[in-house]
């Protein structure tokens, strides 16, 4: 089994069928016959929820309820770490850390696992973990 994190825009693109991922996202999640196991963060979520229209954000909920992804909370001083990443991200010219990436971020940290479905790919290319290991972009 594949396990593996999951980002905002792989959950908008599953389920908004007009969204140019969502042919792409559908194989790997859904269609795929290698089982795969994801795990996100609530800012994900929101994030996702926020994007999508009513009809979809209620499916996408639906779906997270269901346990179709795996959601980890993190406590009050995770976010201050998080605050450390973002910052150092933030600092170098025309990008920035969001609070999603970093708590992605801060999961990677805390799981060990690199492999990421996003379309996200220039920041999660950049971003290095505090061991040296670059994430693994599905």
């Amino acid at each position: 089994m594949r396990v593996c994190l999951l980002d905002t825009g792989p959950m908008v693109a599953l389920f908004h069928q007009g969204d140019r991922f969502h042919a792409h996202f559908r194989q790997i999640i859904v269609d795929s016959s290698l089982p795969i196991q994801m795990h996100t963060t609530w800012p994900c979520v929101v994030e996702a929820s926020h994007l999508l229209g009513p009809r979809h954000r209620l499916a996408l909920l639906q779906w997270v309820g269901q346990g179709a992804v795996q959601v980890f909370p993190f406590d009050a001083p995770d976010v201050l770490e998080m605050c450390l990443w973002m910052e150092q991200y933030t600092q170098q010219p025309r990008t920035e850390m969001d609070f999603a990436d970093g708590s992605l971020y801060w999961l990677a940290c805390e799981s060990g696992v690199t492999q990421i479905l996003t379309t996200d790919v220039r920041d999660f290319s950049r971003y290095r973990l505090p061991d040296g290991r670059a994430f693994e972009i599905l």
